[in-house]
């Protein structure tokens, strides 16, 4: 009786020693995880920060044909590089925190539905007419609108990694830290201005997106862009 009442507390010291090592191994997990992640973005994001900077820019001699041509390729490439990056997370398994394969598995999905959205409106972008200013200009802020609800989508689900200690893992890497904004010009002789600034890179994927830029010499305006903001795993 007496050997089995000093086993107790002799177990529960174990245990105590036990979490402690756990607590170090979680956070080593937790950076690797990070590690996977962000090394497996960071071409990605680099990718959706170039489309990104793309859509704010306003070429001189462009014409709507072409305009419309790429932001299609741009638009395209955000939804490949939100499925790239739901492709990363997916692949580094669940992260070792609290409810982590929910976590896991609902960011994959808002990342993935953010991807479908961002290929809708392609098709919607490449079926507009350009023949009349008036109504591709019509085209283009609708378009704008539905890009700038994806990129919110795609932010926040990004956003969902970045709290606690598997936001402080994902911060140390290098793939998933954000880069510098680049202001897109403005433009557009009868419309609205091209505000849209290409944000920080979030991490990981910079999938916040500018709005479509005018063109200059059929004056095609841009609708505003919203300010984006910086997320974790990510875009446009």
């Amino acid at each position: 009786m007496n050997k089995r009442l000093l086993a107790v507390p002799a177990l529960g010291a174990l245990l105590a020693f036990g979490a402690v090592g756990c607590g170090d191994d979680n956070s080593k997990q937790l950076e690797s995880w990070a590690a996977n992640v962000c090394g497996a973005a960071k071409d990605p994001i680099a990718q959706a920060q170039t489309a990104l900077t793309d859509t704010g820019q306003v070429k001189t001699g462009e014409s709507p044909a072409d305009l419309q041509k790429r932001l299609s390729t741009d638009i395209g490439r955000l939804a490949k590089t939100n499925q790239q990056i739901a492709e990363a997370i997916n692949s580094a398994g669940a992260p070792k925190v609290d409810e982590g394969a929910n976590l896991q598995k609902d960011t994959v999905a808002e990342l993935n539905k953010a991807a479908d959205g961002y290929l809708e409106v392609q098709k919607k972008l490449d079926a507009l007419s350009n023949g009349d200013q008036a109504k591709f200009a019509d085209g283009l802020r609708s378009v704008a609108d539905q890009v700038q609800q994806l990129s919110s989508l795609s932010t926040q689900a990004q956003g969902k990694l970045q709290r606690g200690e598997l936001g402080a893992a994902m911060a140390k890497q290098e793939g998933c830290k954000p880069g510098a904004a680049a202001a897109a010009p403005t433009g557009g002789a009868s419309g609205a201005p091209a505000t849209g600034a290409a944000p920080g890179t979030p991490a990981p994927g910079a999938t916040d997106t500018a709005s479509p830029a005018a063109t200059d010499p059929a004056a095609t305006p841009a609708p505003p862009a919203p300010a984006p903001s910086t997320p974790a795993p990510s875009a446009s």
